[in-house]
């Protein structure tokens, strides 16, 4: 058997016109566009990219947006108060603080000084802790976009066993959580793996679900996982490749040609799992600006 594609890039289309709707209803109704306000410390090529790919689906779906560019030299008192003028901020919906961010920064500690109310990331605190309660939350995005991609392709996760590669606060950690608690999607049986899981074999060839985020090209082979699994590949790694024109190419954490014989479903990279993370990040967005999560 050959899987069949899970195309992130066409339910990040549905996503995102979804979202165009409702800002241009919420507008007709005399509300201000949505505005996310981006913040991007130092200069990182891949960051670059990555805030560029959100502004362009800002532009697209009617959000207002703003980088403010700040110096890899910035102190961590200076980068928390300029922060938190943009938490007084009533114009500014939605604070996005682009990671990784220089060493001398805590991430944890930047991630806590945002008002959880603009946390559109869904990476503070009170929202990974809501989510792990079950109480309205802004939700992660990537593991929301994962969680999106299989309801559009009605793959159950009901009673199934969900294997996560990586234990990460981004990825790993709430999307267990996402396809493990009882109420609506997920009521699956998960099990997460890490650096220092041992046989990593024993636990992947066992998943109806296989959900990677390790950050290592290829990580996964096809004779580790079983027939008719479906792969959700989080992974975007460069491997070098002279017969491209930048000298390299993307490939994702599992080897793709040898799982995608064995499995029914799986995600291409690119053009899987990235699409959606940026199309969630807008519907939150959104959401902020609706004031839906955290009613004043």
């Amino acid at each position: 058997m050959s899987a069949k594609i899970i195309d992130g890039k066409k339910v990040a289309e549905i996503t995102r016109n979804e979202v165009k709707k409702d800002v241009e209803d919420w507008v007709s109704d005399g509300h201000r566009p949505p505005f996310l306000q981006v913040v991007l410390v130092g200069s990182n090529p891949a960051s670059d990219v990555y805030v560029g790919a959100k502004t362009r689906a800002c532009k697209e779906v009617g959000i207002e947006t703003d980088t403010m560019r700040l110096p890899d030299t910035i102190s961590a008192k200076e980068l928390k108060a300029t922060i938190n003028k943009l938490n007084k901020d009533d114009s500014v919906d939605g604070i996005l603080t682009q990671l990784p961010l220089p060493n001398h920064l805590s991430a944890h500690d930047v991630i806590e000084s945002i008002d959880y109310r603009k946390d559109v990331d869904g990476f503070h605190p009170m929202n990974v802790g809501r989510l792990t309660v079950g109480q309205p939350s802004f939700r992660s995005c990537t593991p929301a976009g994962i969680v999106e991609l299989l309801k559009y392709y009605s793959i159950a996760t009901k009673s199934k066993h969900a294997v996560i590669i990586g234990a990460s606060n981004i990825v790993g950690r709430p999307i267990s959580i996402l396809l493990s608690k009882e109420e609506g999607e997920g009521k699956a049986t998960t099990t997460v793996c890490h650096k220092y899981t041992k046989d990593l074999t024993q636990h992947t060839i066992s998943a109806d679900i296989l959900i990677v985020a390790a950050g290592q090209p290829n990580l996964v082979k096809g004779e580790m996982v079983k027939e008719g699994v479906t792969v959700i590949d989080v992974g975007i790694n460069r491997v070098a490749d002279e017969t491209r024109d930048k000298g390299y190419r993307l490939v994702g954490d599992c080897h793709f040609e040898s799982v995608k014989e064995k499995a029914s479903w799986i995600t291409p990279v690119p053009g899987g799992v990235g699409p959606m993370t940026v199309a969630m990040l807008m519907k939150n967005t959104l959401l902020a600006a609706k004031s839906s999560i955290y009613p004043d």
